[in-house]
């Protein structure tokens, strides 16, 4: 049974999750299909999950199955409800283009005087140039300004910004076709100096950014070399201790005792090590340079993962999707499997005992304990294989990168997906939210650890691709979305009326 308090924040939650949704459709409506449909896999995304915990404090219970199902088709009518979006999306930039034709090749029938806009050939350069002296050479300017054209990107205006310029005007295509012709014509023109951007401004409007090719992310420097090399002699030297308190001794203490702590320690690094992997076999797909990983150790659980810098511009934010998801996709994936196997692997007379409670702290793990342990996990003590600490440990380390925070890997998904805007925002609801769980649960500092190191380490977004615009598929955001959730699922404990719900704890 649920507590007075417990049902408060149930209702609390589910009053807040409407509230999200009632404003959603508020907004949505004014832009008629295409915000009803936007809206729309909003409300697909949150069903499983509203249904789901709903049940839950209701006393019913979901088994594994159900909520693959529930996930299954949540994913299958975001990805339909997307292709009616883009079609109806497709449908209304066709309408704007042709009226923009029309008006384009009978300007005096359908404009004043004083509303034609007066087109330039390319060799006539720009509008205006707003700063008297643009830091690009004049003859490149020129050149760059020669790159541009009515079915492409309409420059109306050049703004002088850090060594190159921003151009204003009209997109007049999809953007992936713009970027590639645009980037085809600068590199024609001069050669590998320049890099074009294609970005949106604060207004939303699309704008192209030409940078020197100078500015691109460069290698890491020696010293950069050798502080990973630390960091990594640091993380081992971490790992070993944490196994060391999870077999009740200190390791740096008992040096003699190495042999029993390999095991333990190795599976921590497998799932660090496939983290990584994950991460470089999408980079060299889509043939992007990636730092040294700079590991972060912790006493507590081995390390928090690593830091690995962007050495190559992205290209578009589809492959920043990518090579972010892979590394936790990876890791994670080990890390549960490693978990399933080591539940089903435990019996009576394993080598750790825990106690129930300990299954408390995930919804995620708990439930996953409850399906294959069974009433094991109402007595006091828990005999558990140790893979089972493994792949939670390794499932804690994917959920620590999942956050939406700065360069995170969840942050990176969620610039991917959402734009800087909302990466933005949720950095600092990110930062807020660990300050307050780290203010009101003291005892365990792993967060307010891993908020310092997001704020002076990871809190800055990742630059902007070369094409900002394009967003990814609708596949990669309910992807995406999965995984922010099960890290969420991760890291969020059970209450005790759950917990007691499903038969956890003695």
């Amino acid at each position: 049974m649920f507590t007075g308090s417990e049902t408060a924040t149930t209702s609390l939650i589910a009053l807040v999750a409407f509230g999200i949704l009632g404003w959603g459709f508020y907004r949505a409506k004014p832009f008629g299909k295409l915000g009803i449909y936007a809206w729309l896999q909003s409300v697909v995304l949150m069903a499983p999950w509203l249904l789901f915990f709903g049940l839950f404090a209701a006393g019913i219970y979901i088994n594994l199955v159900g909520i693959l199902f529930m996930l299954v088709a949540s994913a299958g009518l975001y990805i339909f409800i997307g292709k009616k979006l883009r079609a109806a999306g497709q449908d209304a930039i066709l309408r704007e283009q042709v009226v923009k034709m029309i008006q384009e090749s009978n300007p005096t029938e359908n404009k004043s005087d004083e509303d034609i806009e007066t087109p330039q050939t390319p060799t006539d350069g720009l509008n205006r140039v707003t700063s008297e002296v643009v830091p690009i050479p004049d003859e490149d300017l020129k050149n760059i300004q020669g790159i541009f054209g009515i079915d492409t990107f309409f420059a109306t205006e050049t703004i002088s910004y850090q060594e190159g310029a921003i151009f204003r005007g009209n997109l007049r295509g999809e953007p992936d076709a713009v970027h590639s012709r645009l980037t085809a014509n600068l590199e024609e023109r001069l050669g590998d100096r320049y890099r074009l951007f294609l970005v949106e401004n604060p207004e939303e409007k699309p704008v192209v950014i030409v940078l020197p090719s100078s500015n691109d992310p460069q290698k890491a420097t020696l010293t950069q070399k050798l502080l990973a090399g630390v960091l990594f002699i640091a993380t081992i030297a971490s790992s070993l201790e944490t196994a060391g308190l999870f077999l009740g001794f200190d390791f740096f203490n008992n040096l003699s005792r190495f042999k029993e702590v390999l095991p333990i320690s190795a599976g921590i690094w497998t799932v660090l090590i496939a983290h990584e992997i994950g991460h470089w076999l999408l980079a060299r797909r889509h043939k992007i340079r990636l730092s040294l990983p700079f590991f972060i150790p912790s006493g507590q659980i081995g390390a928090f993962g690593a830091i690995t810098r962007f050495e190559s511009l992205l290209p578009n934010r589809q492959v920043l999707f990518d090579i972010s998801l892979a590394g936790p996709a990876t890791g994670g994936i080990i890390s549960l499997l490693m978990l399933i196997t080591g539940l089903i692997l435990s019996h009576e007379g394993s080598l750790f005992q825990v106690p129930s409670q300990f299954f408390q702290g995930s919804i995620l793990v708990g439930t996953l304990a409850r399906v294959v342990l069974g009433s094991a996990l109402q007595q006091t003590l828990v005999d558990v294989h140790p893979l089972t600490i493994i792949g939670w440990l390794g499932l804690v380390v994917s959920a620590f990168n999942l956050m939406p925070a700065g360069q995170l890997d969840g942050g990176r998904i969620v610039q991917a997906i959402y734009g800087r805007q909302i990466a933005r925002r949720a950095t600092v609801a990110t930062l807020i939210l660990l300050g307050i769980i780290s203010i009101v649960n003291p005892a365990n500092p792993l967060l307010l650890y891993w908020a310092i190191v997001i704020l002076f380490l990871q809190r800055s977004l990742e630059r902007p691709s070369l094409n900002e615009i394009s967003e990814p598929d609708d596949a990669r955001a309910a992807l995406g979305l999965l995984a922010l959730f099960l890290m969420v699922a991760t890291l969020l404990p059970l209450t005790p009326g759950l917990a007691g719900s499903l038969g956890i704890g003695g």
